[in-house]
């Protein structure tokens, strides 16, 4: 993973080097699917939707949440967040945990943040008063 690329690309590059990872869902600022390797886009929804109530879930206790994993007997489910957008994933029973969560941090860092708008303001010039 070079540089600034699409959801799907970097969530093709982590299937890649992340065998552990199996179901992978991107959530964008408005907290809806912003890529997935899942084709059921309900699937993907109701993941999406999963990870951001674990995140709200866990801040109710410790605020900063910046990424987790529920561990169950059929495999575990990751969440990384990284400022406004999100990565969560499934995988494997007993996934390298470390392994897993920098691999998941790489592929959301990766990810190309959509334009913002121009600001329209002038900047001021505070040398000219």
């Amino acid at each position: 993973m070079l540089g600034p690329m699409d959801a799907a690309q970097a969530i093709a590059d982590l299937e890649e080097i992340s065998p552990q990872v199996r179901d992978v869902v991107v959530i964008g600022v408005d907290g809806v699917p912003a890529g997935s390797n899942l084709t059921d886009e309900a699937l993907a929804g109701r993941l999406a939707d999963g990870a951001r109530r674990l995140i709200e879930n866990a801040e109710a206790f410790r605020p900063g949440v910046a990424q987790l994993e529920v561990a169950t007997l059929a495999g575990s489910v990751f969440v990384v967040r990284d400022g406004d957008r999100m990565i969560a994933a499934t995988t494997t029973p007993e996934p390298t945990v470390g392994l897993v969560f920098y691999d998941l941090k790489t592929c959301l860092r990766s990810i190309e943040r959509p334009a913002r708008a121009p600001d329209t303001e002038e900047p001021v010039d505070d040398a000219a008063s």
